[in-house]
């Protein structure tokens, strides 16, 4: 059956309007450290298996491996099933839109249609994302990165799989909250200077796949946010580690007080 995605953002505005005084709730609750709230149940599950299995194979999307991360990447969306597309962009819908940001109580949300940092994400066993904040702004440098929504897909999948979202809500030195890639679970969680986050490693043989989207905005989300490049951090028990990745962090920021927009080009973005 083929989907558009103005009717899967229809069904997305549904079940947000069904549950929206507790998402409200929960961002709130949670909005002095870094606000996020969750929802299961997203999409009807016979749609959420389809996009799972038109997820391309891992030979089919880009690797990124280093110290910092591992996982592999897709954001040419014309190269995949259009399902894939269709699902993407309808988290950008404007109801959609409209909606979140009156959930997370924000007054300027704007999707990113050239998907820069966001598409579909793939984990297979012992890929991981070291402890990181976001990199502040959009590919021109013009508008702040405020929130980042995190769709996962592939059934069955639990805690001890690993490939977990980790939001380090009371920084590195405290435990995180870890927050399942359950199935049919979109998650919404806030970027600014302070929304540490990590994927702990996956332990099986499966992959985990999930569609991403970033909104960006006017303003920043609280006022005493400042440009950063995406930043990483070792865990407390990598101290070696931590090290070279702040040392890691600093040339880079160096690098972009001098050339504002970077040496190079990010290839991360859907060219159309």
């Amino acid at each position: 059956m083929k989907y558009t995605r103005v009717e899967i953002a229809s069904t997305i505005l549904n079940r947000l309007q069904q549950e929206k005084p507790k998402l409200q709730k929960q961002f709130v609750d949670s909005k002095k450290q870094i606000g996020y709230f969750y929802l299961d149940g997203l999409l009807p599950v016979n749609l959420a298996n389809e996009i799972f299995i038109n997820f391309p194979p891992l030979e089919n999307t880009f690797l990124r491996k280093s110290l910092k991360e591992q996982k592999y990447i897709a954001y040419q969306m014309d190269k995949y099933n259009p399902l894939l597309e269709e699902v993407i962009y309808a988290f950008q819908d404007p109801r959609v839109v409209s909606l979140i940001k009156e959930i997370c109580g924000l007054t300027s949300v704007i999707p990113d249609e050239n998907l820069y940092a966001g598409g579909l994400s793939l984990m297979k066993k012992n890929n991981f994302l070291k402890p990181h904040l976001d990199n502040s702004h959009d590919k021109d440098r013009k508008r702040w990165r405020i929130l980042n929504l995190l769709y996962y897909v592939t059934p069955e999948w639990k805690d001890t799989n690993g490939g977990n979202l980790e939001l380090w809500l009371d920084g590195l030195e405290n435990n995180p909250v870890s927050i399942v890639s359950k199935f049919n679970r979109l998650v919404v969680m806030a970027t600014h200077q302070n929304s540490w986050h990590s994927v702990n490693k996956v332990n099986v043989e499966a992959v985990r796949c999930c569609v991403s989207n970033y909104y960006f905005s006017e303003e920043p989300f609280y006022d005493t946010d400042t440009f950063h490049v995406t930043s990483f951090r070792g865990r407390s028990s990598q101290k070696i580690l931590d090290v070279i990745l702040r040392i890691d962090n600093s040339l880079r920021m160096g690098i972009r007080k001098v050339f504002k927009k970077g040496i190079r080009k990010n290839p991360h973005q859907y060219k159309k």
